[in-house]
């Protein structure tokens, strides 16, 4: 019998022991190895509970290192090294996890702690917990602060949507005062208001750009834009505010 490893995907085992057992910052710190060597040098030894399900039986502190590896980089954690116990090398791994192995903590086999392992136990499961709850405040601070833009976009939507309202709805007179309003001389503001009632009589404005390119007055024996683009940013602005 040849003792070889096998990849398994993480998402694949699970561990009997609790992660709060392990400091958090240790594990950070072994998963970022985990990560810069795409491997671990000391196997997870597991054993099979399903055709394509694992069970950690030595090897809990990598196991946890290795998922979060996972966590950090879902595409270079996604596999690790592991020995599968097997009925043909039950006994060969048992014994060498005994042997070779036998210095590392047996918490999994005990469910008492002394006062020691369990201050360090309580330790861990604060920081884990602090660490957490720092996790959920950002996400929660994103949150709000995409809603918040999201918010602002409506208003900018809005905004853009009422001056438009404006060409499509209101009627000559009313188009007229308010482009007087915007800094139009009467007269023009009387000549922009008649041929935007012209214009929209053959087909409603579908954005301001349309606004720009279809109304037009007379400047001598030419028909010129009656509203620059530059203008339509102020009337925008202006109109928005009122």
């Amino acid at each position: 019998m040849k003792l070889s490893t096998s990849l398994v995907a993480v998402k694949k085992i699970t561990s009997n022991k609790l992660r709060s057992t392990f400091a958090d910052d240790e594990i950070e710190k072994a998963a970022q190895l985990i990560l810069d060597s795409e491997g671990v040098i000391n196997p997870i030894v597991v054993r099979r509970t399903s055709l394509q399900s694992y069970e950690v039986i030595d090897g809990d502190f990598e196991y946890y290192a290795a998922a979060r590896a996972r966590e950090i980089d879902p595409r270079k954690g996604e596999m690790i090294g592991v020995f599968i116990i097997e009925p043909e090398n039950e006994e060969a791994l048992t014994n060498q996890i005994q042997i070779f192995r036998q210095q590392k903590s047996t918490i999994s086999e005990k469910t008492n702690f002394n006062s020691i392992d369990f201050e360090k136990f309580l330790i861990n499961l604060e920081a884990r917990f602090e660490k957490i709850t720092n996790q959920v405040l950002e996400q929660a601070t994103a949150n709000v602060k995409l809603e918040n833009e999201i918010k602002a976009l409506k208003k900018q939507i809005a905004n853009i949507y009422e001056p438009l309202k404006v060409f499509n709805k209101l009627g000559k007179v009313e188009i007229a005062n308010k482009l007087r309003n915007a800094g139009f001389a009467p007269k023009k503001a009387e000549q922009i208001a008649e041929s935007v009632e012209n214009e929209r009589s053959k087909g409603q404005f579908k954005s301001l750009n349309d606004v720009v390119e279809r109304v037009r007055i007379p400047h001598g024996k030419k028909m010129n834009k009656a509203i620059s683009s530059e203008k339509m940013l102020e009337i925008v602005d202006l109109w928005s505010q009122n």
